[in-house]
């Protein structure tokens, strides 16, 4: 069966890929939290775009990707895993909390080292917030952050099923804390417990740089609670909150050709943490 889910990565993963977006499209439709300004065919057309862009570049420049390297670490003996036995649920388990926590740590870093944050911000100039700001990332950070997953991988040597249903997982769960959902605030506090919310998330992507510089977690938010990241609600509200940050804020900065120049243009600004202008967590 394992052998079988293998074979099929691609099918599986594109096919959760679809399922996902158009289920939390219609979600998005059926009962939004805060009410769209602009028009679905300029963002999502866009948005959209630069998920295909950043799909062929990883092709492209990496000949093997998570799923297939972990195969090869299998195979050739390499990283943590298969050097010392370990039994193969507790790999499973920690191998999908160590590759958690290695994201959470990445993104933390790319809201650190301005450099990195010029390519990161692509994400936060979204001028709304919806199913289709969890896919927007600049090629350059997506490639960035294909090379430290390989990394890890590679040093970690985890079951392949296991990044597998990781990689399933994390995009699975970027476009659910990213959609325009509204989820009953007591039913949010629950499930907030195990899972990154739309809610939990939105604050991340408030114009105020002390909250854009938090709640870092994608899929699970233990990481943010235990280092201090967390915060539990915007200081303006969801519905008064102004999304984005404070440069490219014209619905032209939405474009694919704006979008890919973007880190070329203006300063870093002051959302880098520990930088001269952020207000603190």
């Amino acid at each position: 069966m394992t052998d079988l889910i293998l074979a099929n990565e691609p099918m599986i993963r594109m096919g959760f890929f679809i399922g996902v977006l158009l289920a939390m499209g219609l979600w998005e439709a059926a009962a939004p939290r805060r009410v769209r300004e602009i028009p679905r065919l300029v963002r999502w057309t866009n948005n959209l775009a630069i998920v295909v862009i950043d799909t062929l570049l990883v092709r492209v420049a990496f000949p093997v990707v998570a799923v297939g390297l972990a195969l090869i670490a299998q195979e050739r003996g390499w990283g943590l895993f298969n050097v010392f036995e370990v039994p193969s649920c507790a790999a499973f388990v920690v191998s999908l909390l160590a590759l958690d926590l290695a994201i959470y740590l990445q993104h933390v870093m790319f809201h650190a080292v301005p450099a990195f944050w010029r390519l990161h911000r692509l994400h936060h100039a979204d001028l709304e917030f919806d199913v289709t700001t969890g896919l927007r990332f600049h090629p350059v950070e997506i490639l960035l952050s294909m090379a430290i997953k390989l990394a890890v991988v590679l040093a970690l040597g985890p079951p392949a099923v296991a990044v597998l249903v990781f990689e399933v997982l994390l995009n699975a769960t970027a476009m659910f804390n990213h959609s325009n959902v509204r989820i009953p605030a007591g039913f949010d506090r629950m499930l907030r417990l195990i899972v990154v919310t739309p809610d939990m998330h939105r604050v991340h992507h408030s114009i105020h740089p002390s909250e854009t510089n938090s709640n870092f977690g994608f899929n699970s938010p233990w990481w943010d609670r235990l280092l201090g990241t967390y915060r539990a609600q915007p200081r303006d509200g969801h519905d008064g909150m102004t999304i984005g940050i404070e440069q490219f804020r014209t619905h032209r900065e939405l474009w694919l050709d704006r979008m890919l120049v973007q880190p070329l243009r203006g300063p870093a600004s002051g959302y880098p943490i520990n930088r001269e202008g952020d207000d603190g967590l």
